[in-house]
């Protein structure tokens, strides 16, 4: 689903004093309040994600490589500016979304509708984002992890596939720090990075539906796999 979305937001639990591990569901599942976007703003990696959209892990592992959001504060007090920067395949592929906050969930629109809250984490500055979401006629769920450091400890991991447990949700698929991430068009404006988002945005309900068809159906995913590998020239790659 990484590579699909696209994106959500990140949170700090530093100034929570939340540096113990938490052990039981009922912590791990612990929503949290968020007393405003400041300490959500700036650079995040992302680790993990996992969901029951059908086929999206086997998508992500095979395409996702890495990824890192940017939030920013939007005009709006109440509103975040979210830029996500995936390499998948060898190249760079960008979303700008917003998502707004209130009553400490982030609810958002485009490119589908989502709503999103923070739930507690040992790790002293990661953010874990538990969400449900819709594509089509179909809802899913989704627990995502974020850190402020590329790389997290495996008792940090570990905690985060308990959490996954808790709420019944599969394995997550792992990015790889190592195989590097883009670079920020901000400070490499001549970096190549394909922009989807206008393509997401004008997506309209008829297409959300045939995607989630296609993501429900074992040809479909399939058939998403050749035509992702297509676009970003992983056949030609392959045949070589």
């Amino acid at each position: 689903m990484e590579f699909v979305y696209a994106s959500l937001a990140v949170f700090s639990l530093l100034s929570f004093g939340q540096s113990a591990p938490v052990t039981s569901c009922e912590s791990l599942t612990q929503r949290l309040e968020i007393p405003g976007r400041e300490q959500l703003l700036g650079r995040w990696t992302y680790i993990a994600e996992s969901t029951n959209l059908p086929g999206s892990k086997v998508l992500t592992k095979m395409f996702a490589e890495t990824s890192w959001w940017n939030l920013t504060a939007a005009n709006r007090i109440d509103v975040l500016t979210v830029f996500q920067n995936t390499k998948m395949m060898g190249r760079c592929f960008s979303v700008t979304s917003s998502f707004t906050l209130e009553n400490s969930t982030f609810h958002s629109e485009k490119p589908y509708e989502a709503t999103s809250v923070l739930l507690s984490t040992g790790c002293p500055d990661c953010m874990v984002m538990y969400s449900n979401y819709t594509l089509g006629r179909s809802s899913y769920s989704s627990l995502q992890l974020l850190s402020r450091r590329s790389k997290i400890s495996a008792a940090e991991l570990t905690e985060f596939s308990r959490q996954l447990e808790c709420l019944s949700l599969p394995s997550a698929a792992v990015m790889d720090p190592e195989k590097g991430f883009c670079p920020d068009p901000s400070l490499h404006p001549d970096a190549p990075t394909i922009d989807l988002t206008n393509s997401f945005n004008t997506m309209g309900s008829n297409d959300w539906i045939l995607i989630d068809k296609f993501f429900r159906s074992g040809e479909g995913v399939k058939t998403l796999i050749d035509m992702i590998k297509t676009f970003t020239g992983a056949e030609g790659k392959t045949n070589q």
